[in-house]
């Protein structure tokens, strides 16, 4: 477990606020005499001032406890990355992760002084590795050192005190909460993001506000600075209109980072894995295979896309991908469950069984390929290793549905109808509302002849189902056999009328209809 937090720097903050504002220490001249190892240190105030080092320690104290217990709630280890998401970190050259960070930290100094460039996510090659020196993006390197250089100068070297304390407050604001996501005390999961940004941006905002009050008071033309201030408050506040609406959806947040980072692999994924939750499939399909172009080991992007030309019944070309995806990842327990099911479907029953076995194995409760498997089981007429199968998808799932209907069912197709109705009942204590469990346990109670509670069982379903053309049919051959002919005969018809090409109702129907004419001839 990852947790993404931005407060680890708050006890950095404050003690820097202290020390500057508060205590208005020169942090040069501390330096110096710490360098030195000046034995009148004390004579800065920073020893003798009590209050100050009580509120050190505790802040100290308090940022320990913080990074103990995310430690802890984290699983006492540090998570685990991988190549896709921060590239740089995985570079065998100390030199090409050195300019990569660099980069990375130029980018981020880019969206805090133009927020425009905003995406949800920057990993899988979004934004390609530095490799040569040659690459014109090393201007940006020199121009974020520079700035800092100049910055740093002013804020040690000034004779001003004042500009001095606001200064250093600005940079202690502005680098302190952003060194977690430097990447120099430990590797990171992310090459930008945009929450690690929140608290750097207080620093940004008094360095911007110290600038422009400078320039202003150097200037006579302080109608332009003003404006250009309201020009840029103008413009961000805009973007931030513009940004909000792209949060408004998945939709629209997925479709704004294209722009932004066309080549990341993720953008692509999200974008087709929300179409299929709409049902677009064809277009879905185009997402995910670009995804997987994009980074030929996206074993996500071959498992959605192999579910879908699985449902498209493209079962050749799914058997390639999800094979492809549990041999780049072997315990990817959802891409072998899968597998399993387009292997069954090609009547590979060994080789589906194999992968419903694999699946397990990493991951052992797996309701749904317990499932699964339980249904190759019945397709082999393995009818003790189904029931024992779907019973292990109950079990680790109570609210199993389709598990328990498929028991229900094989009991009764079995002969075994007290047993199908003992496990009928038991589902429907578990779900109650679930018209399905209703229907089946229905026909399980006609069967043995008990009409009354069939009937109302049917009922119930139909209220809860009103437009099952099977419901109505079923219902009706329960009262067909129970002699209330009049009520079969309106289900009936209400059956075909929601399904005319159902021939099981057509022929019972007929027969009905026939009976019905004899009783009229005998009256008459």
């Amino acid at each position: 477990m990852h947790l993404k937090g931005k407060g680890e720097g708050v006890p950095g903050l404050n003690a820097v606020f202290d020390i500057l504002v508060i205590g208005k220490f020169n942090v040069l001249e501390i330096v110096q005499k710490v360098l030195h190892k000046d034995k009148s240190l004390e004579n800065v105030g920073l020893l003798r001032n009590g209050g100050l080092l009580l509120r050190m320690t505790l802040l100290t104290a308090g940022g320990a406890g913080m990074l103990y217990v995310r430690w802890k709630i984290m699983g006492t280890g540090p998570p685990a990355f991988t190549e896709v998401d921060n590239p740089a970190s995985f570079a065998d050259s100390m030199w090409v992760r050195a300019i990569n960070y660099n980069y990375y930290y130029s980018l981020n100094a880019w969206l805090l002084l133009c927020p425009w460039w905003l995406c949800f996510d920057w990993s899988m090659g979004c934004i390609p590795l530095i490799k040569s020196v040659s690459d014109c993006r090393v201007i940006a390197l020199a121009a974020l050192w520079l700035c800092l250089i100049g910055l740093i100068c002013q804020a040690l070297c000034s004779e001003d005190g004042h500009k001095r304390r606001i200064l250093t407050l600005g940079l202690g604001f502005l680098i302190i909460p952003f060194l977690p996501a430097s990447n120099l005390f430990f590797r990171v999961g992310f090459v930008v993001a945009e929450r690690v940004l929140y608290l750097p941006s207080v620093g940004y905002c008094v360095l911007l506000t110290f600038g422009f009050g400078a320039l202003s008071k150097h200037t006579r033309k302080k109608k332009l600075i003003a404006a250009v201030v309201l020009g840029i408050l103008f413009v961000n506040m805009l973007r931030c209109v513009i940004r909000s609406g792209e949060w408004r959806s998945e939709d629209q947040l997925f479709r704004s980072a294209l722009s932004v980072c066309p080549l990341n692999a993720k953008v692509h994924y999200n974008i087709g894995k929300n179409l299929a939750d709409k049902g677009n499939q064809t277009a879905a399909i185009r997402y995910y295979r670009e995804a997987v172009r994009l980074n030929p080991k996206y074993v996500h992007a071959m498992n959605n896309l192999g579910n879908i030309l699985k449902e498209r019944n493209e079962l050749q070309e799914a058997e390639e991908l999800l094979s492809l995806a549990v041999q780049i990842q072997p315990d990817f327990a959802a891409a072998w469950m899968n597998l399993g099911i387009v292997q069954n479907s090609l009547k590979r029953f060994e080789a589906a069984e194999q992968s419903y076995r694999t699946a397990i194995k990493h991951r052992r409760k797996y309701p749904d390929c317990y499932y699964n498997l339980g249904r190759l089981y019945a397709d082999l007429n393995r009818h003790v290793d189904a029931l024992n199968a779907w019973r292990n998808a109950t079990v680790l799932k109570p609210e199993h549905s389709l598990a328990w209907n498929n028991m229900i069912i094989l009991l009764d197709n079995t002969g075994n109808l007290a047993q199908a109705e003992a496990v009928g009942r038991e589902a429907l204590e578990l779900i109650p509302n679930d018209h399905s469990l209703m229907f089946s346990l229905a026909n399980v109670l006609g069967k043995s002849q008990k009409y009354k509670e069939s009937e109302a069982l049917f009922l119930k379903a139909i209220k809860a189902n009103p437009n099952a053309a099977s419901y109505h049919g079923n219902l009706a051959v329960l009262y067909h056999r129970w002699g209330h002919l009049d009520l079969a005969k309106k289900h009936y018809e209400i059956s075909l009328q929601l399904d005319p090409t159902a021939s099981g109702t057509k022929e019972n129907y007929g027969l009905l209809r026939r009976k019905l004419e004899q009783m009229q001839k005998r009256d008459v």
